[in-house]
């Protein structure tokens, strides 16, 4: 007897089972080299990383990382070279932007895009573990540098004497002679002070716990890098998945819903302030605050939408991968629309009451979830979204690059002094809290306003002077400009 066959609605048919993870780590201890190379570059972050305020240590502790990598693990894909790349110039923000919220943002993508740079994640599942997984090896690398050590210096037990022995030596010799010549000759004193950084305590101790840290990080990426983890994929199995009617019904009617809200979008997006103006009508506050953050979610829901029903949907045959394209590049399509009735109502929230920071982070997510929408719309063409995820982290990573570009904090004093120029509106107080990017634009306003903010920045950058450490672009700007303008007299 043979056994019954599933019924048409039964939503059984085959998938893979989740995948083995294998992590056995590198075949080799580390070599001289590699170990030379972690531990210069874990003392040069220690040294460089200004905690306290956006500079250019990050962009040289980042450098330094990315190098000791280098010699670690020659042989790397371009899509790892890609993400590498984008680490550097997420960190290297802080060397010519001042916007401290700005450059959290940079160095926490930063982080994600690093950890890809380890792996090559090619789909979603590879780009979580990306994530988590230097973060184990961190503790997993410890017992390996240390084997590295051993087989280093094992039948040599003078060599790390020795080495000590040469190090201070030569130390001593250094210092002793240089202090004599520096005594001597007030240029080569001078010359000596500038090439030598100053060091005070804070500095030291700050520098004494986080070398380990990063010594800890490096040699997890480095394990990381030399020995990934392996996943092995089962034969494929019984698998949950829609019938065609089952997903095809839902986001149809979800498509009709889209259409509906479509078309009266149509009217406002081609109507200009109108609608707002009118007799009758909202205010520019109800008609813009009180819909953005509702478009958004609906965006981002319609993102889960796509994501489940390409995920699940059946491709057996031509119907079922017409109605693929079909359906879900209509949704996309109509998607696009919603993207741009929300920016369209945030333009008009900001040409009434003005730009912030909020507003344009929000505007920017907005277009970079329509940049996604459009590559949804690739893949449903294709009918391959494998390569979506890391299309939609590298979206991600150019938009921010890009926000970086713009220079937000002055580009918000710009649009604002505008306005100011046009209506005689304004809001100092916030203005007042943009960082050192706004102060070419504050310099526009009348003298009375501009000394006001200007005085304010001018105090904290001289309330706290830049080292090598945190030196910085537009902070340097804004130094030249306020000693060529002095701020007046706040009134």
């Amino acid at each position: 007897m043979t056994a019954p066959t599933a019924p048409a609605t039964d939503l059984a048919v085959r998938k893979p089972p989740p995948p083995t993870w294998s992590w056995r780590g590198p075949t080799r201890v580390p070599g001289a080299a590699v170990l030379v190379a972690l531990f210069a570059a874990a003392a040069v972050g220690a040294a460089a990383l200004p905690l306290d305020r956006v500079g250019v240590g990050w962009l040289i502790a980042g450098t330094a990382s990315i190098l000791a990598l280098a010699v670690t693990h020659r042989k790397v894909t371009w899509r790892q070279a890609a993400w590498g790349a984008a680490t550097l110039a997420l960190l290297g923000v802080g060397s010519v932007r001042a916007a401290a919220w700005l450059f959290v943002l940079c160095v926490l993508t930063a982080a994600i895009t690093g950890a890809l740079s380890l792996l090559d994640p090619r789909d979603l599942r590879t780009i979580l573990a990306a994530v988590v997984v230097p973060l184990a090896a961190a503790a997993r690398a410890l017992p390996w540098v240390r084997a590295g050590l051993r087989t280093r210096f094992a039948g040599r037990p003078g060599v790390p004497t020795r080495v000590v022995a040469v190090s201070a030596v030569s130390l001593v010799l250094l210092l002793v002679f240089g202090a004599l010549f520096a005594s001597a000759d007030a240029v080569f004193a001078a010359l000596v002070d500038r090439m030598l950084p100053v060091l005070d305590g804070g500095a030291f101790a700050r520098a004494l716990v986080l070398f380990p840290v990063l010594f800890a990080l490096l040699a997890g990426a480095a394990f990381t890098l030399v020995g990934p983890p392996a996943m092995t994929q089962h034969d494929q199995q019984t698998r949950f998945a829609f019938r065609r009617l089952d997903w095809a019904i839902p986001v149809a009617l979800l498509d009709l819903l889209f259409l509906a809200f479509v078309a009266v979008q149509a009217t406002v997006l081609f109507g200009g302030s109108r609608h707002v103006l009118g007799a009758g009508g909202p205010t520019f506050a109800d008609y813009a605050r009180g819909g953005f953050w509702q478009l958004l979610a609906v965006t981002g829901l319609t993102l889960v939408v796509v994501a489940i029903a390409g995920r699940w949907a059946p491709r057996t045959d031509r119907a079922d991968r017409a109605t693929i394209r079909v359906l879900l590049g209509a949704l996309a399509l109509l998607a696009l629309v919603v993207v741009a009735s929300a920016t369209y109502r945030m333009n008009v929230y900001e040409q009434a009451y003005g730009y912030t920071r909020l507003r344009v982070l929000v505007m920017a997510v907005e277009l970079g979830l329509g940049a996604v929408f459009l590559a949804v719309l690739v893949a449903g063409v294709r009918l391959r979204g494998a390569w979506l995820p890391p299309a939609v982290l590298a979206i991600a990573t150019g938009g921010l690059l890009a926000l970086a570009v713009l220079n937000p904090d002055r580009f918000i004093a710009d649009r604002n002094v505008d306005r100011y120029l046009a209506t005689g509106r304004i809001d100092l107080s916030y203005l007042g809290t943009l960082s050192a990017d706004a102060v070419p634009a504050l310099d526009r306003l009348p003298a009375d306003h501009c000394a006001c903010l200007l005085r304010r920045v001018a105090a904290d950058l001289a309330d706290r002077p830049d080292d090598w450490r945190s030196a910085n672009l537009a902070r340097h700007q804004a130094r030249a400009l306020l000693a060529r303008d002095q701020p007046g007299t706040c009134r």
